[in-house]
């Protein structure tokens, strides 16, 4: 098993030769492809490559279709690449950073809008307690400098 930093450095490889070999397939499936990230296992056998597609479901579908047809051209380029001793096999898997996008916008929304709400609850109002919570030290009855004048009148 290789070492973690090597198997992310080579994970980064995958995805980057990935995202340049996806221009050169001729496949009119083929759409506006972008990879996103590539994830590799530590025996270095088997690699995940997330993508993400604009446009429709029939689109995705579409791509999904053309970059499984070339899975075995990228497989034997990317092994070759990598100079490894076996090529690792590739999974394309779509990344739906569209809906998660659109999920966090929503989660955002709604916790804008319930801050808003607190606002507007809070406007005008005060708090239940003193408006200074601390105590503040009583007041000494004598000045620091009229006991030291009169330690000196005993010594």
């Amino acid at each position: 098993m290789s070492d973690p930093a090597k198997t992310r450095r080579h994970a980064e490889r995958v995805r980057e030769l990935v995202a340049s070999l996806v221009r050169e397939i001729k496949d009119p499936r083929l759409g506006m492809v972008t990879v996103t990230d590539a994830r590799i296992t530590g025996d270095l056998r088997e690699a995940t490559v997330f993508y993400t597609v604009l446009g429709d479901a029939t689109e995705q579908a579409s791509t999904a279709a053309a970059l499984e047809s070339a899975k075995g051209m990228l497989r034997s380029r990317v092994g070759h690449a990598l100079g490894l001793r076996h090529s690792p096999s590739l999974a394309f898997k779509a990344d739906n950073v569209q809906e998660n996008v659109k999920e966090i916008d929503d989660l955002l929304a709604a916790a804008r809008h319930r801050d808003e709400e607190v606002q507007r609850l809070a406007a005008g109002k005060q708090y239940a307690g003193d408006p200074d919570p601390y105590k503040a030290e009583e007041p000494e009855d004598e000045d620091e400098s009229e006991r030291v004048g009169a330690r000196e009148d005993l010594g």
